[in-house]
């Protein structure tokens, strides 16, 4: 099953509308496309003989009673006929549980639907189901630590944390929060929270006290893990300081101080009613470990919005719906399976920690990396993806970037032959990094680019491992993602940029955002552009390849290095200086990234000097984390604001990118604008 641009082609009709993928065969290019990228590698036919999407849609077929040509005809079925496409996913992928009788009750919007409302399951059973002899988890920090855990380990440990937590009064739907960084003792309280029933949920370390407290002092966890410190470019970070203040905000019954600078004393007796890990688990023996089946709608994580307009909004996302479309990510369009080495380089307190420890289900080993990603060498991770052996390895599309300026060359300096896909996400991954991965880091592997967000936990488009790749493109859209690029009207285009959205419903949509019982901030977040219909906030292009290019957020997030953050946690900084009246952030495109770029009006009499620049930073720094210090921070005269005094970011990025202001009658003071336009601070 050789797939080429000759010999892969049919029809999409799988969103309410019709469209012809045009191929050179056909004589020429659809005028209705976006030009493609060049064509940058095609899978070899050995590769995809036992691949499990290649697997998959011959036992989806059966299924369906259908022969699925190619990729085209298996993604318009899956949208189409939705409960059988899920039935079968969750056959496919041996999901442990209950299924029960239906897979999917559809109601009167997307918001309405349900997903196997009859299923009983564990998300943690399903993650330890398929323990193997070998490695479960192998960890690094930098230079500084290293650690191995078989699969016995891991669930010895699970073990004695589920006791321990069960002892401390954790039960069903109760939280469990975590500041800690991407260690293998995380991913076991995990398991061991979700095996009880409890909701998980985490950020990484560097996050500063209110930073935190935004976060989990709305979710008011039962119990708090947190590390000692971190090593990042070789340094020790204690936060042993910080611990005592969110500890005495945050009032969780317990805090446990997992060791990583040192054995956690210090943390621990800082830290409001601190233990460190040792004690906890002292008065405990490994056993069996017992799992609480639950429905398949019960909540596993809470996860954060970027708090662009004020505090992050909880996302809560379910047991059920996160792992099946994780098991649908990972075994088919990643090829994850037992025996694959799954590297992605993360924090906590990105969503991709979650979706990388889901390759557990399939009984893949997990390599997690903690720290710098070019410490103590330029090559560190590159380093670690040879000797570890890794068959999949995730990033950002900045790291791709990085180590492309750093003129690094693995394909001539490293073994890579296991490394069988490479994902590249967080922010769009530009041709140039495209090209780099096939001429210097490897020439014959599957270069996923792929999009979603914290929102859903999960992908909407991404790799495909039976298309072609081409220069700058996503292959397309996910199984059971009905995908489209929406213009202002809610109408589908082509050859133009628009709003990506989702026309039909799928499992891992949040189920409710914490805290928010009328459901208005969900609407509001989601549903409001185009009502009823999942708009995602990216702009987005369809390709003549049937590919999809994102070309950034169309809202005010901002996303520096992949890394998602929101402009209220600036704001709640910056506006205590008593020399700054107001401030407006917005995130800047900047050399296939995106800078943060800080405005600031200045209080009467007040000037911006490198003293205050220097504090700013600093407190920016501390107080929210080192991601949220602004590139570059500049004065304005004035503030534009909407009628009903909301300062308005979007118009401000649209006027520092060149573009056309949208809605100028909406503000109350549209002069304001020109402050912003044609800065040269901004060219460099």
């Amino acid at each position: 099953m050789e797939s080429s641009i000759e010999t892969i082609g049919g029809g999409l009709d799988c969103f309410g509308w019709s469209v012809t993928w045009v191929w050179h065969q056909q004589g020429g290019l659809g005028k209705n496309f976006s030009m493609g990228g060049k064509l940058l590698w095609t899978p070899a036919a050995e590769r995809l003989e036992n691949h499990p999407m290649s697997r998959f849609m011959a036992f989806a077929g059966e299924r369906a009673g259908k022969d699925f040509a190619d990729y085209s005809a298996l993604h318009e079925w899956s949208v189409a006929d939705r409960a059988t496409f899920w039935s079968a996913v969750w056959d496919f992928c041996g999901i442990v549980g209950d299924k029960g009788d239906e897979t999917l009750v559809e109601g009167a919007s997307m918001r309405e639907d349900r997903f196997f409302p009859s299923a009983q399951l564990n998300f943690a059973e399903n993650l330890l189901a398929r323990a193997g002899t070998g490695d479960a988890i192998v960890f690094r920090g930098e230079d500084k630590r290293q650690k191995r855990l078989s699969w016995d380990d891991l669930t010895a440990l699970v073990s004695r944390l589920q006791q321990a937590f069960a002892a401390a009064g954790v039960g069903e739907g109760d939280r469990v929060a975590a500041m800690m960084p991407n260690l293998p003792e995380t991913v076991a309280a995990m398991l061991a929270a979700t095996s009880l029933g409890a909701v998980w949920s985490s950020c990484s370390p560097d996050f500063g006290e209110r930073g935190v407290l935004d976060r989990f002092g709305q979710i008011e966890p039962k119990l708090l893990i947190a590390c000692d410190g971190y090593f990042y470019a070789g340094k020790e970070v204690d936060i042993a300081g910080k611990l005592g203040p969110i500890t005495e905000a945050l009032s969780a019954e317990q805090t446990v101080i997992v060791p990583y600078l040192g054995d956690g004393t210090k943390a621990a007796a800082t830290a409001r009613k601190g233990v460190t890990l040792e004690d906890f688990l002292a008065p405990y023996e490994p056993r069996a470990v017992e799992y609480k089946r639950m429905p398949f709608s019960h909540p596993l994580y809470i996860m954060f919005s970027s708090g662009t307009t004020g505090v992050p909004k909880c996302i809560v996302h379910s047991a059920g719906g996160t792992l099946i479309q994780h098991r649908k990510e990972h075994a088919l369009h990643s090829g994850n399976v037992e025996g694959s080495r799954v590297f992605y380089f993360t924090t906590c307190g990105w969503m991709m920690w979650n979706w990388l420890v889901s390759a557990l289900a399939g009984g893949s080993t997990l390599l997690l990396y903690d720290g710098s990603p070019f410490h103590p060498a330029k090559s560190v991770i590159f380093d670690y993806m040879a000797a570890e052996r890794a068959t999949f390895f995730g990033t950002s599309a900045k790291f791709i970037d990085s180590a492309r300026k750093f003129g690094l060359k693995p394909a001539e300096s490293h073994d890579l032959s296991s490394v069988l896909t490479i994902a590249s996400t967080g922010s769009p991954l530009s041709p140039e990094g495209f090209d780099y991965v096939y001429q210097d880091v490897k020439s014959d592997v599957h270069l996923a680019s792929i999009s979603g967000g914290t929102d859903i936990v999960s992908c909407f488009v991404l790799g495909i491992p039976t298309l072609p790749v081409y220069e700058g493109e996503i292959q397309g859209p996910g199984l059971g993602m009905a995908v489209d690029v929406w213009n202002e009207k809610g109408e589908p285009v082509r050859g133009e940029k628009g709003d990506l959205v989702c026309t039909k419903a799928f499992p891992s949509m949040p189920i409710y955002f914490f805290g928010d019982e009328t459901g208005e901030r969900y609407t509001s977040a989601y549903f409001a552009e185009f009502p009823g219909i999942w708009a995602h906030g990216d702009f987005a292009e369809w390709t003549e390849h049937g590919g999809i290019i994102i070309h950034g957020r169309s809202d005010a997030t901002l996303n520096p290095q992949g890394v998602r953050i929101g402009t209220a946690e600036i704001y709640n900084i910056v506006e205590q200086f008593e020399e700054v009246a107001e401030a407006i952030c917005i995130g800047q495109s900047w050399e296939d990234d995106v800078r943060v770029v800080l405005f600031l009006k200045m209080a009467g009499g007040a000037e911006l000097d490198d003293d205050l620049v220097k504090r700013l930073k600093t407190a920016i720094r501390t107080g929210a984390s080192p991601r949220h210090v602004p590139a570059k921070i500049l004065t304005v005269a004035d503030i534009p604001r909407t009628k009903s005094g909301k300062i308005t970011e979007l118009a401000v990025r649209e006027v520092v990118e060149g573009r056309p202001v949208k809605n100028k009658e909406a503000l109350a003071n549209p002069e304001a604008l020109q402050y912003f336009d044609g800065r040269k601070e901004l060219r460099s």
